[in-house]
């Protein structure tokens, strides 16, 4: 089946034009795709029109299977099915600002890394940039009238410069102003470090933010816990960023998950912090939402608040990320494999 919601209008209306109609249909039937509006009730399209996408096309490239509310926070867990079997997460959050959905990128991930559920059973496929966008069609669906999706943060399933082409698509498409408008400013995309990739966003001039997950301040650690650093030194995902700050004249967020025993010491803020002395960068602490099948364990309140305040001393800007659907299972990966599991 044909996927529309990722085509250019150009190239929808040569889609268009090919079963015989008007050319500016094509603006109408994108108005619908962004609503996510299912064929049958694409009224101001001819019915001939409307039966022979049915027979071609996918409105959407998924549905949503469930959705899960936080009781705590407003946060909402999103389950999608995909036509061919396989489930994907997203996660809808409530800031003071408007809503910002996590969008996952791939169906699992093979990036290995040791505290993430998302690479337990490593990556199925990459998803398309329809598939991408459909997530945030749906979610603004399920919104309904309290608002819609703002903000996008690609930190869900998946490692984005895994899938470097539907990502770029995803991203030209999404700010598109006459379809989900989500300005690139508001967009947030995470790698785990990816060099070669990285060096050629930074020439895509996209003011997207790369968010950087570190994890560690020296190469051991590093390679402990995340096998792309066995490929890519510690060194040059550094000097992969500041070349993006230099291009893009935007800071670097680094992700840096606390794990008890590897990583979380005062010593290792000192070690972070010489790492990125004079770095136009913002750092990302997270207290690690425990593994239970790679024996990690998450951090005292007391070691979180020494490790921020060690970085503050040493002039590194640095905050505790806020923890979200805790009651919902809101990290990468969890609730899909459990529900495949059968667990839910």
């Amino acid at each position: 089946m044909d996927e529309l919601l990722e085509k250019s209008m150009d190239e929808l209306k040569a889609y268009i034009s090919a079963m015989g109609e008007k050319p500016f249909r094509a603006s109408q039937l994108y108005q619908y795709l962004v609503k996510g509006v299912p064929f049958e009730e694409m009224t101001t399209l001819p019915l001939s029109l409307r039966s022979e996408l049915a027979k071609k096309a996918l409105p959407l490239s998924l549905k949503i299977h469930a959705a899960y509310p936080s009781k705590i926070d407003g946060t909402v867990k999103l389950l999608y099915d995909l036509p061919d079997g396989n489930l994907i997460e997203g996660v809808l959050m409530r800031y003071h600002y408007g809503y910002t959905l996590c969008v996952s990128t791939q169906v699992g991930c093979k990036m290995g890394c040791l505290f993430c559920a998302s690479t337990l059973g490593g990556c199925v496929r990459s998803l398309s940039a329809s598939e991408m966008l459909s997530q945030v069609v749906c979610a603004n669906r399920y919104l309904g009238d309290k608002g819609r999706v703002g903000h996008v943060v690609l930190m869900g399933s998946g490692e984005p410069f895994d899938n470097y082409n539907n990502v770029i698509r995803f991203l030209n498409e999404v700010r598109r102003e006459d379809g989900l408008s989500v300005g690139l400013r508001n967009v947030s995309l995470s790698t785990c470090g990816l060099v070669p990739e990285m060096i050629r966003f930074a020439d895509e001039n996209l003011p997207v933010t790369l968010s950087v997950s570190l994890h560690a301040p020296n190469d051991e650690i590093r390679r402990q816990i995340m096998p792309i650093a066995k490929t890519y030194a510690i060194s040059q995902v550094i000097e992969a960023c500041r070349l993006y700050i230099k291009k893009t004249g935007r800071r670097v967020i680094f992700e840096y998950a606390l794990i008890d025993g590897i990583n979380a010491d005062t010593l290792h803020a000192y070690q972070l912090s010489n790492l990125l002395r004079n770095m136009q960068c913002h750092v990302n602490v997270i207290p690690l939402n425990s593994v239970p099948e790679r024996g990690l364990r998450g951090v005292s309140e007391k070691q979180v608040s020494a490790f921020l305040k060690t970085l503050e001393e040493k002039h590194i800007s640095a905050t505790r990320r806020r923890e979200m659907g805790d009651d919902i299972e809101g990290a990468c990966g969890q609730l899909r494999r459990h529900t495949m599991e059968g667990n839910t």
